[in-house]
Formats: C-alpha cells, sequence, structure tokens
C-alpha cells in the first residue's frame, strides 16, 4: 500500500483524526517518501508513512516477500547489531534492524506501569530480566502493539459493516516462539502485565502449548517420551481447533493444563478462555507449519490464526548455557521435591547433573532448536536479540 492509501486508511478509521489532531490536511499532501506536516504526526506512524512511501521496485506487488524490496526507513540500521545471527542480509532482508538505542526512543510517553514487585513474580527462573529492560524493550513494543490492535479492531469493525453484520468481539491474537530456556515465557508474561494495564484495562489471556503435547501414556505408547517437545508430540489438530474458536469469538474455549512438575497434561483440568481482548500464544511450535508426519502436512497452521507475533532469539550456545544454569538451579528447588518427575536428579553430583544437561540439550532440545525452531524466525513479524546476559540487544521488526 503506498503512503497516500496508508494514510487514507489510517484516516478512514480514525487512526489520524483522533490520535494526531490537526493533520488533515497533510492526507493529500504525500510524495514520494516526503510526507507534508510530518512533525504534526506520531512518530511511530511516521516510520510507517517512511515504508509505505519508499519506491517500488521493479514487479513488486506482484508477491508478499516483495515487500522486503522497499528501500530501509531512514536513520535505521540495516544490519543487525548481533550481525552473525542475521539470516538474510542488506536490500533482500524483509526486517527493518533496530539497536537497543533506537528501539528505546520508540517509546515516546508510554508510562511505566510495572514496579519491582510485580516484576519479581514475573520473572522466570535464570531470566534476570530488569526494570530497565522493561522501559527500553517492552514499553515501545507495548506501544507498537497498542497502535496494531486499535488498526486491526477497526478493520473488523469496517468489514462487519460491510456484510452488514454487527460487529463481533475477536481477540487480537500474538504468538511467542522460541527455544526452550531462552526466556519467551517471561517475555509473555511481561507482555500480558503492560498490555492488562492499559488505559481501560483490556483482558489478556496467556494460553502456552504446553497443554497441547500428547499426554505421557500416549507418547510412550508411540515411543516418543524422547521426542517431547518436537512437532510429532503434540495434538496440532486440538491445538488449530483451540485457535479456530477463539479466533471465531466463541463464549467460551477450553485450553488442557501441563504441569511441568508432573512432566504430563494434568488430568480435567482445563484453562477456559473467555473472549479476552488479548490471547498470547507461547510456545516452541507456534511458526511451525509441520507435524511431524510428511506424508500429510497440515492445511491449517496455529500461526495463521495470528495477529502478531514475535520470536525470542539468541545464540544456540548461549541458549545451551542458559538451560544448564536453569537445570542446575532446578536440581536445587523443584527436583527436590518427591512428587517432581525429576526428583531422581536431586541427587546427582554438580558433575554428573552438568553432564545430563549437555546430553538432553544434545539429544532433544539443542537438536529440535535446530531441526523444527528456528527454522521458523523469519516467519515472525518482531524478532528479539538477546545478548550474552539475557538482555535484549536489537529488535527487527517486519517491514510493511
Amino acid at each position: 500500500m503506498r503512503a497516500r492509501d496508508t494514510l487514507r486508511v489510517l484516516h478512514a478509521h480514525g487512526r489520524i483524526e483522533n490520535r494526531t489532531p490537526g493533520v488533515r490536511d497533510a492526507l493529500f499532501d504525500v510524495e514520494g517518501s516526503r510526507i507534508s506536516e510530518r512533525s504534526r504526526l506520531d512518530p511511530a506512524l511516521c516510520t510507517l508513512y517512511q515504508q509505505a512511501s519508499a519506491p517500488l521496485s521493479k514487479g513488486e506487488g506482484l508477491a508478499h516477500d516483495s515487500v522486503a524490496q522497499r528501500n530501509p526507513v531512514p536513520r535505521m540500521s540495516e544490519t543487525a547489531t548481533i550481525a552473525p545471527r542475521s539470516a538474510i542480509r542488506g536490500s533482500l532482508s524483509r526486517y527493518v534492524s533496530f539497536t537497543r538505542e533506537e528501539w528505546m526512543r520508540l517509546r515516546a510517553a508510554t508510562p511505566l506501569t510495572l514496579a519491582e514487585a510485580d516484576l519479581a513474580a514475573l520473572r522466570g527462573l535464570n531470566e534476570p530480566v530488569s526494570l530497565r529492560e522493561v522501559e527500553e524493550i517492552y514499553l515501545p513494543l507495548s506501544r507498537l502493539l497498542d497502535l496494531y490492535v486499535d488498526a486491526t479492531q477497526n478493520l473488523y469493525t469496517v468489514t462487519d459493516t460491510f456484510l452488514g453484520h454487527p460487529a463481533a468481539k475477536v481477540p487480537y491474537v500474538i504468538g511467542i516462539a522460541g527455544s526452550v530456556a531462552v526466556g519467551k515465557s517471561t517475555t509473555a508474561r511481561v507482555l500480558q502485565a503492560l498490555l492488562a494495564r492499559w488505559p481501560g484495562h483490556p483482558r489478556v489471556d496467556l494460553v502456552t502449548t504446553d497443554g497441547f503435547l500428547r499426554p505421557n501414556r500416549m507418547l510412550q505408547a508411540r515411543g516418543l517420551m524422547g521426542r517431547k517437545g518436537f512437532p510429532e508430540s503434540y495434538d496440532l489438530r486440538r491445538l488449530v481447533r483451540f485457535m479456530a474458536d477463539v479466533k471465531a469469538g466463541k463464549p467460551e474455549v477450553a485450553a488442557p493444563i501441563y504441569s511441568h512438575q508432573a512432566y504430563d497434561i494434568l488430568p480435567n483440568q482445563k484453562q477456559v478462555v473467555r473472549r479476552p481482548d488479548i490471547v498470547i500464544v507461547e510456545g516452541l511450535n507456534v511458526l511451525q507449519t509441520g507435524d511431524g508426519h510428511l506424508h500429510r502436512p497440515p492445511s491449517l497452521f496455529v500461526s495463521d490464526f495470528f495477529d502478531f507475533s514475535i520470536y525470542v532469539d539468541a545464540d544456540a550456545a548461549d541458549i545451551e548455557r542458559w538451560y544448564t544454569e536453569r537445570f542446575m538451579k532446578l536440581r536445587q528447588t523443584v527436583f527436590r521435591d518427591e512428587a517432581s518427575y525429576f526428583h531422581r536428579y536431586a541427587r546427582l553430583t554438580p558433575e554428573e547433573a552438568i553432564q545430563i544437561a549437555g546430553d538432553i540439550w544434545r539429544d532433544i532440545n539443542g537438536a529440535n532448536l535446530r531441526e523444527n525452531i528456528l527454522p521458523t524466525r523469519e516467519r515472525a513479524q518482531l524478532i528479539l536479540e538477546k545478548g550474552l546476559d539475557h538482555a535484549v540487544q536489537g529488535v527487527k521488526l517486519r517491514k510493511l
């Protein structure tokens, strides 16, 4: 969509008139990448307009991936902060890359609504997210999502008006993917807390795809206990049905509950989703397009129901270290509970525990990352790139 059309659509949806009064005169004065009265527009929208108004390359508009041909946004770096992890470079990149400093400036005036006590309850084991991280990374992301949710809800209203249907409440769905131990669960919880504190206090539900793992008895019968977390270990059909019902706006949709202590699905326990404003779906497999059965690929993917998707990324060596550190902490805490499935690991010596953690990573989690999770990274609309200390060092945002 060209910049002139982008402005018209946003104006029709109330995006400009409501958020930035006095810019109607700029609506029909767009030439190339120049936007008249740009200083009076919201900075985040200006970034979108700059992308939308960049010159089209030959043949652009014929395919979805042709968006990658557009010129980069001025003053934003096109190479990733952590260059070795950039799979696609230069003019072929589908992403605009931001350093941490560039990204934090996009927070604008978004207020910090979390206190240290709130954050302490959201941190995962061995995931030291700080209030500074929230301010510099998650507040700009929260602001971006606020714009996206508002625009998407307006589009639903326009479609319902066109079809002559009453406006139905459809949850906005955010998918969060990444490896075991990379910190995606903490990312999901922090975002849930921030989004729920928006003006109007929207209801935000968080669902993990762990609940859609097949029960241990079924995995054992199929010889898949050593493949837990791989595509074939999930009840993908049930997960897709859950997503379809949520997106259809059904009054109540139930998801199974998984216990990490029991390492199994809890029988007769459900998480019920009752038409929230936003649903965050977090898991290893949310961006995958296969179910582990090459002879019958699925016709629908979990990500087909997402409005926005995030991939939490880091070097594999760093993730392996984080996994080992977490395993050692669990050995001293959760594993000591006799009800824990992994209670036997509590008796290991430190050397034995490190060896076991390394074996599990090599044979299961590391292999799953290489084969099934990492290949989905470029399917996400936003990538959070973590450094050695677990802090986000760079952000990639998919070009419009």
